[in-house]
Order: structure tokens, then C-alpha cells, then sequence
């Protein structure tokens, strides 16, 4: 493979129908070596240094830097969703009381909204100032964030908005390191190793959100404010660390902030998101708040918003996002697949976690208040699949190219989940963790070679751009995820779930009015308790005080480990056949998606005169198969 002074391999055939801008030529104009200096847009790069610092020793030393940065952002995404019932009563907030519930939503999503919203400008900022450099920042506000949060002085209320605020703070550290993560790596590796790079990466990534959910668990156990005191050894350490060992050795783009496309691209993404995540709250007698007029004007502004922003950054003359990257096949066909491919997966993760903590593990004999935990661990070979495949994917593709590891994988990933169609509620756990071993190595064959391919397709002074906006749609699509499938499992719930919980109710002694009254609450509520580990009939049935006039059998029968989920599996099942065509569907169209980004392509990143004596060595090389 033959590679230029900075590093990055030549590959034949960057024509459009690889994928490439008309002409071949990168959108925006010509690049230049990252180690030249000056280059013809504009862009500057540290001279001399590129080739001398991406050697064999730099660009491991990047890999596992930025791999502990992903894994500190992604473990931190996932940490509080086990120890939420700890934290709460840490502060002393129920979060199920109806005027509460919006805390709840916010200690689960306001670190993944504001991850969402800001990974491109942070990425942009990169491409600007340095990416290095605005990761060494992102690492010391991850740790500022997570200092600030285990000493939460207040509780009730304010607690809540304390610990909401400070995680704010640490999600903007967060989304510094991972919008300049893949950058980073794409900047010290040669593109026919990128692929192994990314697969490592992403492995971090994606493992990271399952190990939060068990060291939250773990650390819950013993004090709320072991959850965040954890982070703060990570993320002093990984400043300290980044800040000796990483080098600006990528292509600077000196330019003005794009201030306008900022600000509508966060206003516009921000509505939507809080709308989408607020229409999962009853309103109005409705088990939902899809008619909300706040909701509705969050998702239609927001849209309406991020219109105006697709206007703005064909007008400006340095975007925040070049929306003529578009026009590179591989780049859009990949970031278009990493948005469905993260719709489908993400909100699944919350419904295999209610389905083990709501049902199965009750079933099995474990306690609620122990579900959380229990469920990440019955959970791990989701994480197994992912990280035996990610790497493995991401080398082949080095080699062979990343459609058909990423296309395949999406298919695998769609099999899976029909085959967990296809088993009872109260499952076997061993053909439940084979289904989802499979399912986490469908999603690692297609992880690590998409992001390589998104990476190598785009110009080199754009890289923080396209590594935030890989990272946006990751981010969002999973907040979408949630907003959509929480919707399709409440409206699978809300066809059987009251019949059933109201003639459960009666069949042991509580009176018609009051069963009646709890089998019409909204759905939601009991998804709540029992993702939290709270017994739902015990949440439902204790403000009535029925309990102190039944019968001691009948109280222990309705507040014990089995009663709920028999009850509820019926409904729940009807609920989770219809989450999980829909999330097949949209695998499905994902892996069509991705076929389309065409063979391996890799941005040229410096274009050679024809006639040269380097460009007929290229050509040599392409022609004995060594390019």
C-alpha cells in the first residue's frame, strides 16, 4: 500500500462512482499534505512534524487515549440508568410522583441531548483550533463535571437540578472527546489500518454503555456518590495523559465560527429532542403527550428550525457542517445508515432491560430492588458479540472495504431480533443470550467499518466535522429510539394492559373502583417502576392505602415477585412484537442503505500533477496490486 509524507494510502479509482464529488475533486477544493504548512484553502498543518510523529508508536499511543476517552463518555451516558432508585433517595425525591417525573427524564437523557447537540460545533472547533486540543479540553471538563457532582449539597428539587446541571457540564466534556476522537485516530493512521483503529474504538464505545449499567449497579450499592467520584480519577488522569502524549498532527483550517448555523442547528435539535422526549408523559388523559401543544411545537419548530439551518449552511462561507460533503456517496450513504442502524438498537437496549427487570428476573427469583443490576449482567453477551466482531470487522474491512461487513452486519443484527420474536416471554437464557450475543456482533461488523469508511471519505481539514456529525446522529438516533419505541411498546400496552391489570386487581380483593382507577393510569408508569426496580403493583397500589385493609396472603401475592409479571407479559409481549418488527424494518433499510456507499473509497488527500515522477510511482504500485 503505498501512502503520502502524512500517512495516508492512495487508493485507485476515486471517481464518482465511488462515491466521490463530481469530478473527483473534494468538495470545497483541494486539500493539502497535513504536514506541508500552508495549504491552498487556507488550511495549516504543523510542518515537518506529520510524518515524523505518525509513526508506529504515536499512533497506538492515540488509540488507547482516545479509547479511554470513549469509554469515559459512553460509561457516563449509562451509569446513572441503575443507580437512578440510589441517587434518588440519596436527595430524597421519589421520581415516580407524577410532578417529579420530568427530573427522571432528564438525569436519563439530558446527558445524550446535550452529547447530540453539540458534537459537531465541538468537531468544527476542532477542524478550527486544533483537535487535540479541544480534546484535552473536553477531558478536563469531563472531570470538572464529575467533581462537582458526588457533592451535591442540596436535595428534593434543587438536588435534582444540582446533580441535572453538573451533568450537563460533564456532557460537554463528553462531547468534546467524542467528537474528536475519531479525527484523532483518522489523523495518526494510515487509511488501510483505520479500520482496525476504529473497531476498537467503537468497541469502547458501545461497551462503555453496557459497563455503566453494572458499575452503576455495583457502586449504588454501596453510596449514590461512588457513581460520579468514579469519573474523576478518569477524567484527570486522561487530561494529564492526553495532554503529554497527543500532538496536533491533522490539518488546521483556520476560519470565523459559523455563529448562525450553530445557533439554529442547536435551537433546531434541542426542540426536538426535549418535544420527542416530553411526548412520552401523559397529558391531558391521554396515556401519552403526543398532542401536547408543547410537545407539537418542539418537534415541528425544531424541524422547521433545522430547515433554516440546511439554508444557513449553503449561504455562509466557513459552515459549521459543508453540507456538500453530502455529495460524497460513501459519506452519505454511511452517516444516513449510522442514523437508522441508531434508532433501531438504541431504544431496544431499554426494552431488553424492562423485559429482564419487569418480568424475567422477578420470575426467576430476584428481588426488584436487585433487578437493575442483575440485568446488566444478563446483558453482557450483547456486549460480548460487540466487542469479539468490532475489531475482527474493522480489519477485514482495511483490507476487502467496509459495504458488505457493514451491510451484513446490519442484517445479522435484523435476525437476531426475529428470533427473539420468536421466543417466549419467560425464555430460556441460554437461546436468549445466543439471540443477543448475535445481535451484538451484527452491530460490531457494522460499527467499526462504517465509521472507517465515513472517516476515509471525507477531506482531511473536515475530519472534526464529520466525526461530530457521525457522532450526532449516533447520539440522536438513539434518543429518537427511545422517543419511538417507549411509544410503540406504551401503545402495545395500552390495547390489553388495563382490562388485564384491572380484573388481576379484583381477582384479589381490591375493590372494582379502586382496580378500575389503577388499570387506567397511563402505562408509562409502570415502565418506569419497573426499569427503576421498584415493584409497579406495590408503586400503584401504596397511595391508596388498600394494602392495610386486604387480607396478609393476598398483600404478599399482589406485592411479591411474581404476581406483576404474570401479569403483564401478555401485554408486554404484544408491546415488544411490534417494537421489534419495527426495529427489523429499519435494519433492513439501514443495510440497503449502506450497500449504496459503493466500493472502498478513500479521500485523496493530496492530489498529485499528472506526469510526475511520484505519480507514475503511484500508478506502478496501483497496477501490481500493492496501492
Amino acid at each position: 500500500m503505498s501512502e503520502s509524507a502524512n500517512g495516508q494510502a492512495k487508493v485507485p479509482g476515486q471517481g464518482g462512482q465511488n462515491g466521490s464529488a463530481p469530478g473527483g475533486a473534494p468538495p470545497g477544493g483541494s486539500t493539502a499534505s497535513a504536514g506541508s504548512g500552508a495549504t491552498p484553502n487556507g488550511a495549516t498543518g504543523p510542518r515537518g512534524t506529520s510524518a515524523r510523529l505518525r509513526g508506529t508508536h504515536y499512533k497506538w499511543l492515540a488509540l488507547s487515549n482516545t479509547t479511554l476517552g470513549m469509554l469515559a463518555a459512553t460509561v457516563n451516558a449509562s451509569i446513572v440508568i441503575i443507580s437512578l432508585p440510589a441517587i434518588f433517595r440519596g436527595i430524597k425525591l421519589n421520581p415516580l410522583t407524577p410532578g417529579n417525573v420530568s427530573y427522571l427524564l432528564w438525569m436519563l437523557m439530558g446527558y445524550l441531548v446535550v452529547s447530540a447537540v453539540l458534537v459537531v460545533t465541538l468537531g468544527r472547533l476542532g477542524d478550527i483550533y486544533g483537535r487535540v486540543k479541544m480534546y484535552n479540553a473536553g477531558f478536563a471538563i469531563f472531570a470538572l463535571g464529575a467533581l462537582a457532582l458526588p457533592f451535591d449539597p442540596l436535595t428534593g428539587p434543587s438536588g435534582a437540578l444540582w446533580l441535572i446541571g453538573f451533568r450537563v457540564i460533564q456532557a460537554t466534556g463528553g462531547a468534546m472527546l467524542m467528537a474528536n476522537a475519531p479525527a484523532i485516530l483518522t489523523d495518526a493512521f494510515p487509511s488501510n489500518q483505520r479500520g482496525t483503529a476504529m473497531g476498537i474504538n467503537q468497541v469502547a464505545g458501545i461497551s462503555g454503555m453496557f459497563i455503566g449499567l453494572i458499575l452503576g449497579g455495583v457502586l449504588a450499592a454501596v453510596d449514590w456518590r461512588l457513581v460520579f467520584i468514579v469519573s474523576v480519577p478518569i477524567g484527570i488522569g486522561g487530561a494529564i495523559w492526553s495532554y503529554f502524549s497527543l500532538h496536533e498532527v491533522g490539518i488546521r483550517t483556520p476560519a470565523k465560527i459559523d455563529w448562525l448555523g450553530n445557533v439554529t442547528f442547536a435551537i433546531g435539535l434541542i426542540a426536538l429532542l426535549v418535544g420527542i422526549t416530553y411526548g412520552l408523559l401523559p397529558y391531558g388523559g391521554h396515556s401519552m403527550g403526543w398532542t401536547s401543544p408543547l410537545v407539537l411545537g418542539g418537534i415541528f419548530g425544531g424541524i422547521a428550525m433545522l430547515v433554516v439551518f440546511c439554508f444557513v449552511e449553503t449561504r455562509v462561507a466557513a459552515p459549521m457542517f459543508d453540507l456538500h460533503l453530502m455529495k460524497i456517496r460513501a459519506f452519505a450513504a454511511g452517516i444516513s445508515a449510522t442514523l437508522l442502524a441508531s434508532i433501531a438498537r438504541g431504544g431496544l437496549q431499554f426494552m431488553l432491560i424492562i423485559w429482564l427487570q419487569g418480568i424475567w428476573l422477578p420470575l426467576h427469583g430476584y428481588d426488584f430492588k436487585d433487578t437493575p443490576l442483575w440485568a446488566g449482567i444478563f446483558l453482557l453477551p450483547l456486549t460480548g458479540g460487540f466487542v469479539v466482531s468490532g475489531p475482527v470487522s474493522g480489519w477485514l474491512s482495511d483490507k476487502h472495504g467496509a459495504r458488505w461487513f457493514a451491510s451484513g452486519g446490519l442484517m445479522v443484527s435484523a435476525l437476531a431480533f426475529a428470533g427473539l420474536l420468536l421466543i417466549p416471554t419467560d425464555f430460556s437464557y441460554p437461546e436468549f443470550a445466543i439471540l443477543i450475543f448475535v445481535a451484538g456482533a451484527g452491530m460490531g461488523l457494522f460499527s467499526a467499518p462504517n465509521a472507517a469508511g465515513i472517516m476515509n471519505s471525507v477531506p482531511a481539514k473536515q475530519r472534526g466535522a464529520a466525526s461530530g456529525m457521525l457522532a450526532t446522529f449516533q447520539n440522536s438516533g438513539f434518543v429518537l429510539s427511545i422517543g419511538i419505541f417507549f411509544t410503540l411498546m406504551i401503545a402495545g400496552l395500552a390495547a390489553t394492559l388495563p382490562s388485564t391489570l384491572t380484573h388481576g386487581l379484583a381477582a384479589q380483593g381490591v375493590p372494582h373502583a379502586i382496580a378500575f382507577k389503577i388499570g387506567s393510569l397511563p402505562p408509562v408508569g409502570s415502565l418506569f417502576a419497573a426499569f427503576l426496580g421498584y415493584n409497579p403493583v406495590a408503586q400503584l397500589l401504596g397511595p391508596t392505602g388498600i394494602l392495610a385493609h386486604l387480607p396478609a396472603s393476598h398483600v404478599a401475592l399482589l406485592t411479591g415477585k411474581v404476581f406483576f409479571p404474570q401479569l403483564i407479559s401478555g401485554p408486554f409481549h404484544h408491546g415488544l412484537n411490534i417494537v421489534f418488527v419495527m426495529a427489523i424494518c429499519l435494519l433492513v433499510i439501514a443495510s440497503g442503505v449502506s450497500l449504496l456507499r459503493g466500493g472502498r473509497y478513500v479521500h485523496e488527500e493530496q492530489e498529485l500533477l499528472p506526469g510526475t515522477p511520484e505519480n507514475a510511482e503511484k500508478a506502478a504500485l496501483e497496477r501490481t496490486g500493492r496501492a
